[in-house]
């Protein structure tokens, strides 16, 4: 009798799995090769947890984008924690959320301290490679979450509108209003079949603690500023700041800017100069663009700063995605087992699949599709993924190389 695979053998959730190490190493993989930004991010997730590991099912998955949609925050980021607090409790809400954060935070650090001048010194034709896997990652998932998610016509023409709708106004009210509208045509035009069984995702979360999460959320939104108003103190203030940017912004990755640059540039804590290196380095990095807090933290004027002011913002700043994953977690499991409300999800995936593919036109492939060749390398990296069945990170690691190779040949 033949062995398994590797690749098979790790294909199900084994016992071994749901560690917080085994949690950890997967989502550190993620962490070193995850570049693209949130879309992207949500595409590689689909990939390792749905169709490799199959830890979810599509429809709990595509369930809890949609949750993470509605909420403020780091959306792909939210989907790592309520994945990792779903495979191994709070241990593994913090192990997703350090293997994917980590890398990037650290590089940030270093940069902000001097001991790198990752900024300047990445080859563009390397960052134009990740930027033309992006296209690829994207559409895989696009396609295959269309495939399980819009079988039918309403949530095909539900799917098409939603993508129209961003298309032609790209922003996050947009994105709301279109989740709404979907989960309104989702009650009216949906019917979920009566005997399709309910797939339940683990939360080892009760009610009540869910209930405290969510008051710690609003206590600490709510305090944080009083505190920092009464107390002189550099360190609560920027809590009080990093707090309220991951607290009060929709949509997460560039809307988060605006908000991070009104509370450290004009107040003195980082320069404008500074501000806009790191933000250019955080581009040059995997996993969340939310890591940037971390380089503003270590760039700061005043204590604290360096690894300790690093940590403490990339900290707060992370913090409510925390609170918000692991208080809405277990009320929304239970509403989506309702028939009514798994109606109105089915309005909602589909929507979410056209938000997808709103995101596969801009800024996906707007920004890396640029001339033929780019398309023909997105389009070789599209095959390895689908029908080739490479690993992601391979894909990644070969269209970053394509990239150089290109960019310094003059290509």
């Amino acid at each position: 009798m033949s062995q398994p695979s590797p690749a098979e053998h790790h294909r199900g959730p084994t016992p071994e799995d749901r560690s917080v190490w085994a949690v950890f190493l997967v989502f550190l993989r993620l962490g070193l090769t995850s570049f693209g930004g949130p879309v992207a991010h949500l595409g590689y997730f689909r990939t390792e947890f749905v169709e490799r590991r199959r830890w979810l099912s599509e429809a709990a998955y595509a369930d809890l984008v949609a949750l993470c949609q509605f909420l403020p925050g780091p959306a792909s980021s939210q989907v790592g924690l309520a994945l990792g607090l779903s495979r191994a409790g709070y241990a593994g809400a913090l192990a997703a959320w350090a293997g994917f954060t980590l890398p990037s935070a650290i590089a940030l650090i270093a940069l902000a301290l001097g001991i790198a001048q990752a900024g300047d010194a990445v080859p563009a034709g390397l960052l134009h490679g990740l930027k033309v896997v992006a296209v690829a990652v994207v559409a895989q998932a696009v396609w295959g979450m269309a495939r399980s998610l819009c079988p039918d016509a309403p949530r095909r023409a539900l799917m098409v509108a939603a993508a129209a709708l961003l298309i032609a106004w790209p922003g996050t009210a947009a994105q709301l209003l279109a989740i709404g509208l979907a989960a309104l045509a989702g009650l009216a035009w949906c019917k979920p079949p009566a005997d399709t069984p309910h797939e339940a995702m683990s939360v080892p979360v009760s009610r009540r603690a869910g209930a405290a999460w969510l008051a710690l959320f609003f206590a600490l939104l709510l305090g944080l500023p009083l505190l920092a108003a009464a107390l002189p103190s550099q360190a609560l203030a920027v809590v009080d700041a990093f707090y309220r940017a991951g607290a009060l912004v929709f949509g997460g990755g560039h809307v988060v800017l605006p908000l991070l640059q009104t509370s450290t540039v004009p107040t003195g804590w980082v320069s404008a100069e500074a501000f806009l290196a790191g933000y250019g380095a955080a581009q040059a990095v995997p996993g969340p663009l939310f890591t940037f807090a971390a380089f503003l933290g270590a760039s700061l004027q005043g204590a604290p700063t360096g690894w300790a002011g690093g940590g403490l913002a990339l900290a707060a700043i992370f913090a409510p995605a925390f609170l918000l994953i692991a208080g809405a977690l277990p009320f929304w499991e239970s509403l989506r087992a309702q028939p009514r409300v798994r109606a109105a999800l089915m309005g909602i995936n589909a929507a979410v699949v056209g938000l997808l593919l709103a995101a596969l036109w801009n800024p996906v492939i707007t920004s890396g599709i640029r001339e033929v060749g780019d398309g023909l390398l997105a389009g070789v990296a599209l095959v390895a993924l689908m029908r080739w069945k490479w690993p992601p990170w391979v894909v990644v690691a070969g269209c970053a190389g394509v990239g150089w190779v290109m960019g310094a040949v003059g290509v």
